[in-house]
Formats: C-alpha cells, structure tokens, sequence
C-alpha cells in the first residue's frame, strides 16, 4: 500500500514514524516547508510540493492529513475524489462549509475516511465506553469535562504565537483545537440535541483567537453535560465524570486509569419510613504496564491501515467528524447571539 502525507509539522511525522514502525515503508511526502522541525528524518521519502501532480504521478491508496485545520480539505477534497483512503485529522474544517462537497466525494468514490479522535483509542476511554454500555452506571444523568493546557509548552520548539492553534487564519482556537471532548463525550454518552456556549480571550497569551470556553450540552437522552476548555492552565489537566443512576465513571488523563463508583443496593433502594445510607465501593482500571502516549497513535494507525485493507470500518466515521463540526458550529453561533443553539 502506499501513503501520502500531507504536512509534515508534529502530528504528520508522528503519523509518518508510526507507519514505518507498522512496517509501512512506501510513503510520499506533500510539503510546502513551512514546518517548524529538522528534516533529517525525511531524508530519503520523494518529496512532492504540487498536490494534484502528486495524486495523479503516484497513484497513493491513502492520504493522512496532518496539514493546518483551515488547509485540511483543500487535501481531503482531491483525496476523496480520487478514491484514496483518508486519515483526517481533528477537527475536519474550520468551518462548516464545503464539508458537503467532501462528503459528496466521499460518497461518489467510495472513500474511506477515519477522522483521527485518538482518544477513542486509549484504554481508559475504551474501558468507560464499555462500562456504560454494559449499564454499569444505570442511565447517565450527568457528564462533566475539564481540558486546559498551556498552549506555549505544546510545542516548546517554535514561537507559540506562530503555530496554527493561535491563529484564527489557520483554524485556531480552544474549541476547534481541543474539540477532542467534544467528539468523545457524545460517544460516550450519546447524540447531542442542543449547546450553549461561552468563550473569550481571556488570558495574556498573544494570540487571535477564543482561549477559554465553557460549554453546556443538553443530550438526546435528556442527560446534561458541561465542558471547560482553555489553553492557560498550569499545570495542565484533562479528565471527566460521569454520573448515572446506578453509579458514577471518572477518568484523568494524569494517570490515564478509568474509576468507577457502584452504588450499593441498599443505598440505590428508595424507601419511605427508613433510612439510606450512601454505600458502595470504588474500582480503577489502571493503564496497561509500560503503556505511554504514543500507542493511542499506534493503535489507531494500525486500525487505519486495516482500514486501508478493507479488513475493518473505520471506527471514527466521517459522519462523526462532520457532528463534531456541527456542534462547534453552534458552540460560536451561541456565543455569537446568546442563545441556545440546537442541532
């Protein structure tokens, strides 16, 4: 099989690296070098600077798309047209629109197309996943998500003001750059029915766009959820909870391990004339040994290249990337008016 990567800043060689370590060894690079880093390890992949020429002189199974979120489908458009396989990474767009015209291409050629949510491949989200699909936790009443990181520290290598996070012209901002929780809540607890939302520049950081939002979801199922995103935290934090009736599920990315809290039957039990005492017990699901960041990336270049195959479905469809933009898309229409938004 042979893939074209597009964009070669930090996640288009973590993409790269983990190809080769999965055996893959016939890769293109599409580069207009403006990335920050060594080129060193690119010694010896062709290099193409024309996207169109490129498709049609190597004919690639597959394109990853790792290039600025505003520049994403002016690579995922031709890709799909031409009936590759596509890796696309989050969030698909900066906006809303042409996603029908990728979606359209998609459909004519058959492309397949995983939007790369790395989190629905670590093992603590996994093991909530299953957890609340099992009824662990009874119905989900509640979900509650705080991520904020220090955007300067992301890429310690380059001026943080120029990287694609902090500029609106690239498709910055905390909501679309860490709209991660905004794919993996509804996963978790199921399809969104209206937003709101809150953002601002709030910080002292240089940048042009939102770096704190507060987000409130109300679910399909009538259960309720609220985010809080920004890129001034210190130190850095990244976890959530979620209460149902029979029990509550927590996760933090510190540890990466999922605890769940079972509820006794004597304390689930309602009663009048006696009394209920709160009982039950907590249960961590730590990581597996010597597990570190890089496998979640592994892991889904490994399911992306069986998607390649055609020896599995994509498991993060781009039906559900397209979702993740509709719900970003009324987080700013809410802010924007001060109004609910629905979708």
């Amino acid at each position: 099989m042979k893939y074209l990567i597009a964009g070669l800043g930090s996640i288009g060689r973590r993409h790269m690296r983990n190809l080769i370590a999965l055996g893959e060894k016939d890769i293109v690079l599409f580069r207009t070098r403006k990335a920050t880093m060594p080129d060193d390890e690119l010694a010896g992949f062709p290099v193409e600077t024309d996207f169109t020429a490129a498709l049609k002189k190597h004919k690639p199974d597959a394109v990853i798309v790792g290039n600025p979120t505003s520049m994403h489908l002016d690579i995922a458009i031709p890709a799909a047209e031409a009936g590759c396989a596509i890796l696309l990474e989050k969030p698909i767009s900066n906006s809303t629109e042409r996603l029908g015209q990728l979606e359209s291409a998609v459909k004519k050629s058959g492309s397949k197309v995983l939007v790369a949510f790395q989190f629905r491949f670590h093992p603590g989200l996994m093991r909530a996943k299953q957890l609340i699909s099992d009824g662990e936790i009874g119905r989900i009443i509640s979900a509650h998500v705080h991520f904020g990181e220090y955007l300067p520290a992301w890429h310690p290598w380059e001026d943080y003001r120029q990287g694609y996070a902090a500029r609106a012209d690239m498709g910055g901002g905390v909501v679309l750059t860490q709209c991660h929780s905004l794919d993996y809540l509804p996963w978790l607890v199921g399809k969104v029915r209206s937003a709101w939302g809150f953002t601002g520049k709030l910080s002292d950081l240089e940048v042009d766009v939102e770096d704190t939002a507060e987000i409130g979801l109300r679910f399909e199922s009538g259960a309720l959820g609220n985010l809080h995103l920004d890129f001034n935290q210190q130190p850095p934090a990244h976890r959530f909870e979620i209460i149902g009736t029979k029990g509550t599920l927590k996760w933090d990315l510190s540890d990466g391990a999922t605890r769940i809290y079972r509820a006794s039957a004597e304390s689930l039990s309602i009663s009048t004339g006696r009394e209920i005492k709160a009982g039950g017990e907590w249960e961590a699901y730590p990581l597996p040994e010597n597990w570190e960041r890089n496998v979640m990336f592994l892991e889904q270049m490994k399911h992306f290249v069986a998607v390649v195959r055609g020896e599995a479905e994509s498991a993060c469809t781009l039906e559900d990337g397209v979702r993740v933009m509709k719900l970003i898309s009324a987080v700013h229409e809410s802010q924007k008016t001060g109004q609910l938004a629905q979708l």
